[in-house]
């Protein structure tokens, strides 16, 4: 063999060693990668659906921290549980399989307003409102309605009013009103 034919060997053989040193580097390699791209595929897809869907965009089962009186014809809230302004929920079941939610709040001209947890428009959503400030906000649509237009203006993505009187000190809503938006929280009719 030349001199010449040697080095040629020794580089292909040097050369093929690398190329298996290299080969068996990378398929060392490979299962970590791979775990790595599933891992971040996963975290990309989990932060993208909380990103659309957002956190907070249906309602949690909310306890109230005011206790309504119950009777057989009405619910009623002392007065004063509503001074603070923030925005109370409230559910009654219905029967069927259906609860109705609500909400009542002491609005920024110290009007005390209550309001189904659902509108003509959104309600199949069954996202309801979320308060922010002074406004209430649909948490399907992101329309802003200011406290003062609750339980005054119908219709739209407005939330459905609810009838409401004050008795005292008491704030007191009928049963049958309750009931009455009952069409906002049969999920059945979703079409």
């Amino acid at each position: 063999m030349s001199k010449k034919n040697k080095k040629k060997n020794v580089a292909e053989k040097s050369a093929s060693k690398k190329e298996a040193i290299l080969k068996t580097e990378t398929k060392s390699q490979s299962p970590l990668r791979t775990l790595l791209v599933v891992a971040v595929v996963v975290i990309g897809g989990l932060g993208f659906y909380l990103f659309q869907s957002g956190f907070d965009s249906k309602p949690q089962a909310r306890t109230p921290a005011i206790q309504p009186e119950v009777t057989a014809t009405e619910v009623s809230f002392p007065v004063q549980a509503f001074a603070d302004g923030q925005a109370q929920y409230f559910q009654y079941p219905i029967g069927n399989g259906t609860t109705v939610r609500f909400f009542v709040l002491r609005s920024s001209d110290g009007v005390i307003r209550a309001a189904y947890d659902a509108c003509d428009v959104c309600w199949r959503e069954g996202k309801g409102y979320q308060q922010d400030g002074d406004f209430m906000v649909c948490r399907n649509c992101s329309q802003r309605f200011a406290s003062v237009k609750v339980n005054e203006i119908k219709g739209g993505c407005n939330p459905a009013p609810l009838n409401r009187t004050i008795v005292g000190d008491k704030l007191v809503i009928k049963i049958a009103d309750i009931v009455q938006g009952s069409q906002y929280f049969d999920f059945t009719k979703r079409s």
